[in-house]
């Protein structure tokens, strides 16, 4: 990110080991939306010369001689959150937010992300995990961000084993939503999009309903399918802040509603987000809204590399686009901006 609305090539030092750290070589990459937000709505503010991306599959290329657990050689899944984990934070158990709000996010936030031929990991032993052999760099690379975020919004929603769960949403992100509600358990799995390769994954990760805004009310339609009483907890996991008030008003009293939204862009010269009085019982119907970043951290990336390992969901399928090549990142990148409707995310292998 050269600045607000720009984007291109630089060249910078190589960046410096820290006792505790590693430099680490790309081998797999993935553009985000959140890098679109970042780069072309300023969601973050503006950014001057910073290397983009947060999402990498990488080989170790250098440690501090304080690392223990890693060498130069391993292949590594490298979490697109990276806490300091020795924090007060960390103590309090939210360590994605050590050192102030959104404080774990490093990569492509407040230091240089991953779309660099090296890049800076900060606590190597704490925040690197070990590419399990045979695992496709294509399924690997969905794991730091996607399937950390998505599942983490089907946990803060509280699914219990029979419920009924609706996701808002079925980009990358809330499709994992949609695999993580039905590992935990959801009996009926509501899926709100409208592009045919998401509804296409999205029923192979457990949807049973696919609805599509395009219809008629999201609201409506739901409430209609479960004769009026709504779904025991929602996933948001795109549209603009207006889509809180649909999440309110399909959620049953008593429900969650889990939000994994960026809230990047769409609010135009208000900067809030509305509740809907009626929809949220006056402020009283203990519909409880959590929030979350994506998880990140060596355990969190272990756990979801044995959930891909035995086979419990096929993160590959999200990878609708694979180039090869640097020369390619740049396009895979405009297309995560553009959308096309056969897209769900573009990975770009090195190797």
């Amino acid at each position: 990110m050269l600045k607000i609305g720009e984007i291109g090539w630089i060249e910078k030092d190589r960046p410096e080991c820290g006792p505790r750290d590693a430099i680490v070589r790309p081998i797999a990459l993935a553009p985000c939306t959140s890098d679109v937000h970042t780069v072309w709505e300023g969601a973050i503010g503006d950014r001057h010369n910073m290397i983009l991306g947060h999402e990498a599959i990488g080989v170790v290329d250098e440690v501090g001689n304080e690392v223990k657990d890693f060498k130069p050689g391993d292949r590594v899944i490298v979490p697109a959150i990276t806490p300091d984990w020795d924090s007060e934070a960390v103590e309090r158990g939210f360590p994605s937010q050590s050192g102030g709000a959104l404080g774990g996010w490093k990569f492509s936030n407040f230091k240089d992300g991953v779309f660099g031929e090296y890049f800076h990991v900060n606590l190597a032993d704490n925040n690197l995990a070990i590419l399990p052999e045979g695992m496709s760099l294509e399924a690997a690379v969905m794991i730091p961000d996607m399937l950390s975020t998505g599942f983490m919004g089907a946990e803060n929603a509280a699914i219990e084993i029979g419920s009924t769960v609706a996701v808002l949403g079925i980009g990358a992100v809330g499709l994992c939503g949609v695999a993580g509600a039905r590992l935990r358990g959801a009996g009926r799995i509501f899926a709100v999009g409208t592009r045919p390769k998401s509804v296409e994954v999205a029923k192979k990760y457990g949807a049973t309903d696919i609805v599509s805004y395009k219809d008629g009310s999201t609201v409506d339609q739901i409430l209609e399918a479960t004769d009026g009483a709504g779904v025991d907890a929602v996933i948001i996991s795109g549209g603009g802040p207006d889509i809180i008030i649909d999440a309110l008003n399909i959620a049953k009293p008593g429900a969650k509603i889990s939000n994994n939204n960026y809230y990047g862009s769409g609010l135009g010269e208000k900067d809030t987000i509305p509740l809907c009085r009626v929809g949220w019982g006056f402020g009283m119907a203990q519909k409880d809204i959590v929030t979350g970043l994506c998880p990140g951290g060596r355990v969190r990336m272990e756990r979801l590399s044995d959930i891909v390992t035995h086979g419990r969901m096929d993160p590959s399928l999200m990878a609708t686009h694979v180039y090869k090549g640097w020369d390619k990142l740049e396009e895979a990148l405009l297309l995560m901006r553009e959308k096309p409707r056969d897209l769900i995310k573009p990975v770009v292998l090195l190797e």
